[in-house]
């Protein structure tokens, strides 16, 4: 069968798609960005591709009409202030675009929806589903709460949370109750519900079968790891002060907490678990579902991140708009060195980042990533999904990915961290030297300003940086 998969970029499309592969499926990948499309090298010849953007609807004229199925994996919890709106727009286009294919079963995967007041994001969901379902087609709804595994912001968030604070003074939304379901049968209820007629036109709730506070959920994975914790709810944070706790202390964006604490004050319980018997599907426990992301983590195997999208910055671009570095108007600060071995040169820089660190002076760059996050930046907690392998698209601390190719000898950055301009920090290997270039195009007096500012620190940390990455006995 021919599969449309859109969100193929995303956490969950990332991990759908060799399944569909492996099924016997032609997948047709909806992305918005090709440079930011890296499917593994084993499924390139049975996968196609096409850039598509979901409120462009000239764009949706390339879907295939001879596709069989599809399914809809886009959302957005912070990229826009009018995301609701957004979301809606992009569920009608999508559903007037596939009433001109052959598509006879569309699954959509949203977030339970049953209580009479929901927040902004889950109320957005269920119009989304409301839109889709008005196709002439046959809609399945997959509606999941937290869905826990490697590299998820529900897993990073709770894992920020319990392993940096051994003592924690939480808002009162600590107590609400949710359905926590592992990652990995989130997967299996999207393959195997596909041209299930059983499942046609209805929409289910998927979950765990463990029902847990939020309170339980960080308990519980204190326990997995082994280290106490305490914990004690105030009923004084305003939704706001408890933005801003969640903000500093994990990961995520403001923008994102802001989302994800006015759904948490909502309890994501399944209605029944009926869907399990129609799929032959029993979800595994919170405790299990913690023990395999550790195992994927353990053995540096995490397929995809929610750090990897856009949302978990607050911008949105197209890499091809920034992969040409500029240097008309811009500060550059160039360095070279000759290299020992071009090898060990090149793995260190495919290592660069996250736990790695910067080589060199990593106290400044926690310092900035401190500065960054005051400011409202992403600061330095992203880290990176993989320790040894880059793609265009990925997150690394507060960069993103615009380009990497490693036999060509080339990694080029770009900043995601709250600047007055736009910098990019590119690293390449020509001959027996590496090139290290960092450019800065400043907006304005501030950017002006801000680079003479911080100048006499790059001649610190820029040098000592390729000293570290070009000699052999520096590790």
């Amino acid at each position: 069968m021919k599969i449309l998969l859109t969100g193929a970029t995303g956490y969950i499309g990332k991990r759908l798609l060799p399944v569909l592969v492996e099924a016997g499926h032609e997948v047709v990948c909806c992305v918005r960005d090709v440079l930011r499309f890296n499917p593994p090298h084993s499924i390139k010849s049975r996968i196609s591709v096409i850039e598509i953007d979901l409120l462009n609807k000239e764009s949706l004229k390339t879907i295939p009409k001879d596709i069989d199925g599809a399914y809809y994996l886009v959302h957005s919890m912070s990229s826009s202030d009018n995301y609701k709106t957004l979301e809606k727009s992009s569920a009608i286009n999508f559903r007037n675009a596939l009433e001109k294919t052959n598509v006879k079963h569309v699954i959509y995967l949203s977030g339970i929806v049953n209580e009479s007041e929901l927040s902004e994001h889950l109320s957005s969901r269920k119009d989304v589903e409301i839109e889709l379902g008005k196709g002439t087609y046959n809609l399945t709804t997959l509606r999941a709460g937290i869905i826990i595994g490697s590299g998820s912001a529900s897993f990073e968030i709770i894992r920020d949370l319990v392993e940096k604070l051994p003592i924690m003074i939480t808002p009162k939304w600590l107590k609400t109750k949710c359905q926590p379901i592992g990652v990995a049968d989130v997967i299996a209820f999207l393959s195997k519900s596909l041209f299930n007629t059983k499942t046609y036109n209805q929409n289910f709730d998927i979950g765990g079968p463990d029902v847990l506070s939020y309170k339980q959920m960080l308990l519980g994975f204190a326990k997995c790891r082994n280290l106490k914790r305490s914990i004690f709810v105030v009923p004084v944070m305003t939704p706001k002060l408890s933005s801003y706790w969640l903000y500093f202390v994990t990961s995520t964006s403001y923008k994102l907490a802001v989302s994800l604490v006015s759904s948490m004050k909502i309890e994501v319980i399944c209605r029944d678990n009926k869907i399990n018997s129609i799929l032959n599907i029993e979800p595994s426990s919170y405790q299990k579902a913690l023990e395999k992301a550790f195992n994927k983590i353990d053995n540096n195997e995490i397929i995809s991140s929610w750090k990897d999208s856009y949302s978990s910055s607050g911008i949105n671009f197209d890499i091809s708009d920034f992969i040409k570095v500029p240097t008309f108007g811009c500060f550059i600060d160039q360095r070279k060195s000759e290299i020992d071995d071009r090898k060990i040169c090149l793995n260190k820089i495919w290592s660069i980042g996250g736990e790695t660190g910067w080589y060199f002076g990593n106290w400044l760059w926690k310092l900035r990533g401190y500065v960054d996050k005051l400011v409202g930046g992403v600061g330095l907690r992203r880290g990176r999904t993989n320790l040894t392998s880059l793609d265009a698209g990925d997150a690394v601390d507060f960069w993103r990915v615009l380009y990497a190719d490693k036999n060509e000898g080339r990694l080029l950055l770009f900043a995601e961290m709250k600047l007055p301009g736009e910098a990019w920090l590119e690293f390449k290997v020509v001959g027996n030297f590496l090139e290290q270039t960092a450019t800065f195009r400043p907006l304005g007096l501030w950017g002006r300003i801000y680079w003479y500012s911080v100048l006499p620190f790059h001649g610190i940390i820029f040098r000592g940086m390729l000293k570290k990455l070009t000699k052999h006995n520096n590790t």
